[in-house]
């Protein structure tokens, strides 16, 4: 199997490399993306792909249900790195239908380390309960979860020390909050979009 994975990198590079000869050389030479996105560690969900972006126009972090730790230092690293380093002004939590983490956060059963890593999806599933429960059947409460994780996430990277602070020195960063369709290939926007003004209404100092 990798001898077949080199294969096509090695097939996939002479063909970017027949499409557009100065690919590699323009890549290698400066990383200057536009967005930074937060997403699932889904293999159906790559980043640039769904979001019809070349390599070098995303800035990718992602994790089992993109679930925001505000004590998780790998996410907390990169966002700091696209912030401060890439000055990304625009940052993007994606999350999708069909997700296994929003799936294992709803069942009874144990999952592992994954069930303290999806503790607050569970705690959202609580808060919202009451709105959950109007919902028809499990499949689309888990959609309507999967939603709510993102929104949450949007406020939850809104809320570290790194966007305040560089909303403070007058950065012009936005959060925006994605869903995307496994069944459609269609991304969502779920209007939780935060911006300075967020910082400045939360703390007029």
């Amino acid at each position: 199997m990798l001898n077949d994975l080199l294969a096509r990198n090695r097939n996939w590079s002479a063909e970017r490399q027949e499409q557009e000869p100065d690919y590699f050389t323009r890549l290698a030479a400066l990383q200057a993306p536009e967005y930074f996105w937060i997403g699932c560690s889904n293999s159906r969900v790559p980043a640039n792909v769904v979001a019809g972006l070349d390599p070098g126009e995303v800035f990718v972090h992602r994790n089992v249900a993109n679930v925001i730790h505000s004590s998780d230092m790998n996410l907390l690293s990169a966002l700091e790195f696209a912030v401060d380093a890439l000055h990304v002004r625009e940052i993007i939590v994606c999350g999708h239908y069909g997700c296994g983490g929003v799936k294992a956060a709803t069942e009874d059963f144990p999952h592992g380390l994954a069930d303290h890593w999806l503790e607050p999806i569970r705690r959202l599933a609580r808060s919202y309960a009451a709105e959950l429960t109007q919902l028809p059947d499990i499949e689309k409460r888990r959609e309507r979860l999967a939603e709510l994780n993102v929104v949450d996430g949007v406020r939850r990277v809104a809320e570290t020390p790194i966007l305040r602070r560089a909303w403070q020195h007058g950065a012009d960063i936005r959060i925006h909050g994605l869903i995307y369709g496994l069944k459609d290939g269609r991304l969502r926007d779920l209007d939780c979009t935060v911006g300075a003004g967020h910082f400045q209404s939360a703390d007029p100092s």
